[in-house]
């Protein structure tokens, strides 16, 4: 198999994932954050790296003043939709921005970033440092990423370099007394392969709460 040839460009990439597709994502939030966030007073949420808008659309749903944000403007438009068929619409706010170069203006009661993850450009370690910073007082910073390929995966399609839970606490820079860690674990869920062979794949998650 070769791998992909990718463009240097992040929107084109992106924004050409969802235009020449059909619908991406399942429009159901995805489990990590449910399980996270379930139990965490409503307030104001960004959703850093929204798509289609299942997150968002959960946590409006769920009473938050939500903050959309992704780099294709496809994606933002179907999240839109989503909202408003969910009954949320006023709920939820939309936001174009490529991630490392700029970021949404404010602080919110919980940050969400769910599999930034990216085979083009992309510098995570500075996104979730300012993802850090836009957590409010008593906020939650959530961070989701995969902890490596499938299981079925043999072929990568790409080159890719998987975080530590170590390693991206040490990357957040965190000052000392501030934060505490709630939860530092890694996930094991099902994966199936395109061809419905069963799977896995393990996923880290963190989330800390501001002081």
């Amino acid at each position: 198999m070769s791998r992909t040839s990718l463009p240097d460009q992040p929107a084109e990439y992106w924004e050409a994932r969802y235009r020449d597709a059909g619908r991406v994502w399942s429009g159901r939030p995805n489990e990590l954050l449910v399980r996270e966030a379930a139990g965490l007073a409503p307030g104001t949420a960004l959703d850093l790296g929204c798509g289609e808008g299942g997150d968002a659309v959960w946590l409006a749903g769920r009473g938050w003043r939500v903050t959309g944000v992704d780099i294709s403007a496809t994606a933002l438009e179907r999240a839109a939709r989503h909202a408003a068929e969910a009954g949320v619409g006023d709920r939820v706010s939309w936001e174009r921005h490529e991630l490392g170069v700029t970021f949404p203006e404010g602080s919110f009661d919980l940050v969400s970033a769910h599999y930034l993850q990216s085979p083009v450009a992309l510098d995570l370690r500075r996104v979730l440092r300012r993802a850090a910073d836009a957590v409010a007082a008593g906020g939650t910073l959530l961070i989701v990423l995969h902890a490596g390929w499938p299981s079925w995966q043999t072929q990568p399609p790409f080159d890719a370099e998987f975080p530590t839970l170590d390693g991206v606490l040490d990357d957040l820079g965190l000052a000392e007394g501030e934060w505490t860690v709630e939860t530092r674990e890694t996930v094991r869920r099902a994966s199936a392969a395109p061809d419905g062979t069963a799977g896995h794949r393990d996923d880290h998650v963190w989330r800390l709460r501001r002081a």
